[in-house]
């Protein structure tokens, strides 16, 4: 009996060593030492060699793992490791699953610290009225708190939606640099206005509950890739209520990466540009003809064309176009800086012009202070976006223009 035991004891102990996995196998995972694969009953970060299913049943991603996925009406093979992801993607190019699983792994690590990673834009009741608006949501990366947001739209050819690749990894870079930045996940296979509605009802949502949210509600910018960039640019030239949404402001930038969209309004907000030199699904020559109408318009425009790329490259992780997210975030910057000039020269313009009675009258009814007035205007300037010393000294009023003494006590 001692013998039969002991054999059962050796085979049980057996088979769970050959069960172990392979660290090395798993590496990957994780720029962390140690991370690997796991599981998704245990919960923890995802890695290369994890599978779909590790996607679709990870307790982080429950109630919307399925809208991580590109395709709405597809069965996915679970077993497929996601060093294949790229195979569900059949218009982009340069899948890395590495940069894959780190943004997948970032969401993991926001709802282990119990942050809200997706929220629904569109009501029950609005879900129940159209059921296909059940494939929407927003991916919520978090920068510091009150800074602006950008809104990503991936590709896919209105067909699916490429969040893994040119969603995921374009949020996760944006709010390493303290943006806040959402995914919109859209509805696939109704075509492009169908798709910019949806946009324009994340928009509206976000600038809604702002304060909940902890975004700030200025500055704002859109950015798309493919499909995705035909509708950024469509709520940039036609604005947010034009699809459906509220009658909000427009972006303060738009940024687009490989698209034939040729559309144009007369008033386009600042927009950076990238595609590849051998993109033949958004060929170069048609985005430098929208290039080159915006520059005619006088919009601020700043194109890049990649050598050796064709279409879909994402973040062009070891390509010729590795780093432009961040060239792109550099221009949204310098766009929201741009503006923030623009409307303290107005503001400063509109507070010494007309007569003295009438100039006394305006600024009384903020408590009689100019400078307080054009700053409390400006307040989101300064509290929500960096600003260096010599910006704000560049931005003050000149010493002709200053506020009497008794404003100079006052806190702005």
């Amino acid at each position: 009996m001692k013998r039969a035991t002991s054999t059962t004891v050796t085979a049980l102990v057996f088979s769970l060593l050959i069960n172990v996995p392979d660290r090395r196998s798993l590496a990957g995972a994780s720029s962390e030492a140690g991370d690997t694969d796991v599981s998704a009953q245990r919960g923890g970060h995802l890695g290369i060699q994890s599978t779909i299913r590790d996607i679709l049943r990870h307790p982080s991603f429950a109630g919307f793992s399925r809208l991580i996925l590109p395709w709405d009406d597809r069965v996915y093979d679970e077993d497929m490791r996601l060093t294949r992801i790229g195979s569900l993607l059949p218009y982009h190019s340069h899948v890395d699953p590495e940069t894959v699983t780190s943004a997948l792994n970032r969401m993991i690590d926001d709802a282990a610290r119990g942050q809200t990673v997706f929220y629904r834009f569109y009501s029950e009741t609005q879900r129940k009225q159209q059921p296909e608006r059940a494939n929407t949501g927003l991916f919520f990366f978090r920068g510091r708190p009150g800074a602006p947001f950008a809104v990503i739209s991936p590709g896919g050819g209105f067909s699916y939606v490429g969040s893994v690749h040119e969603g995921f990894p374009y949020a996760e870079a944006i709010s390493r640099k303290g943006y806040n930045a959402f995914v919109l996940r859209y509805r696939a296979g109704y075509g492009g206005t169908v798709a910019t509605q949806d946009l324009a009802a994340a928009v509206s949502h976000i600038l809604r509950n702002a304060a909940t949210l902890g975004v700030s509600t200025n500055g704002y910018s859109l950015w798309g890739s493919s499909a995705g960039a035909r509708m950024a640019a469509a709520i940039g030239s036609h604005g947010v209520a034009n699809y459906g949404g509220d009658d909000a402001p427009k972006p303060s930038t738009i940024v687009m990466a490989y698209t034939a969209h040729s559309d144009y309004s007369p008033t386009e907000p600042p927009t950076f540009v990238v595609v590849g030199d051998q993109d033949g699904i958004a060929p170069p020559a048609i985005m430098e003809s929208r290039v080159a109408a915006l520059r005619k318009s006088g919009t601020p425009v700043e194109y890049h064309k990649y050598r050796n790329l064709g279409h879909g490259f994402g973040l062009g992780i070891g390509t010729s176009a590795e780093g432009w997210v961040f060239e792109a975030i550099r221009f949204w910057e310098t766009s929201v800086r741009r503006q923030r000039a623009i409307t303290f020269q107005r503001a400063l313009t509109e507070s010494n012009t007309g007569a003295p009675g009438e100039r006394r009258a305006r600024t009384s009814r903020i408590g009689g202070c100019p400078k307080k007035r054009l700053y409390s205007r400006l307040n989101w300037l300064t509290l929500s976006y960096p600003t260096s010393k010599a910006e704000l000294a560049a931005l003050r009023p000149s010493r002709s223009m200053r506020p009497r003494a008794a404003c100079k006590r006052s806190r702005f």
